[in-house]
């Protein structure tokens, strides 16, 4: 069993090493993300163009000033696995199409488990861990992406659509642009 942990400063280190040595072992062309895609500034230039170089350093520079959300596992002193996870409202990849009800929603962004420790429970406790804390935040919905069709734990990284509906999420809508669903959960 996993002990997760809220994203902090002082969990940077562990963090930057959860993902140089054992996020990507088997999807290596990831490697370069360290979940910065949802925070990148795309206005700076296109994701695609970001160095695995400048996500580390800007996702750094994030968990420093308390503007990356998320939750680790441990095992022991070991980061196994990662939840990006936090308030819609300040996760910059959502800024753009805010509605009023998402003040109140957060957001489960992607899954990380190191391949040793995959189906061994950890990215429900990862998940639980972050619907404990948005009610603590006072938000009132948490919502998830995941795409039904994903066969490989790869295409799984938004959690998988299993996953949700087993800790009492439910279908919301469907999004056409890349065949993934919104599912929700009242908190």
């Amino acid at each position: 069993m996993a002990i997760v942990r809220k994203l902090t400063p002082d969990l940077q280190p562990a963090y930057l090493d959860f993902f140089d040595r054992l996020a990507f072992q088997d999807n290596p062309e990831w490697s370069g993300c360290y979940c910065n895609c949802f925070y990148a500034d795309r206005c700076q230039k296109p994701w695609k163009d970001w160095t695995a170089a400048e996500n580390r350093a800007a996702v750094a520079g994030l968990i420093q000033h308390r503007k990356m959300w998320g939750y680790l596992a441990f095992s022991g002193n070991q980061a196994v696995g990662w939840c990006g996870a936090g308030p819609k409202g300040a996760i910059p990849i959502f800024s753009g199409g805010l509605q009023d009800e998402d003040e109140h929603i957060g957001a489960i962004t992607c899954f990380v488990v190191a391949p040793q420790f995959r189906r061994q429970g950890i990215a429900r406790q990862l998940l639980r861990g972050a619907l404990q804390d948005f009610s603590a935040m006072g938000l009132s919905i948490a919502e998830g992406n995941p795409r039904p069709s994903a066969e490989t734990d790869a295409q799984s990284h938004f959690g998988p659509v299993s996953l949700f509906y087993s800790e009492g999420f439910e279908f919301h809508m469907d999004d056409p642009s890349d065949g993934s669903v919104i599912v929700r959960k009242r908190l």
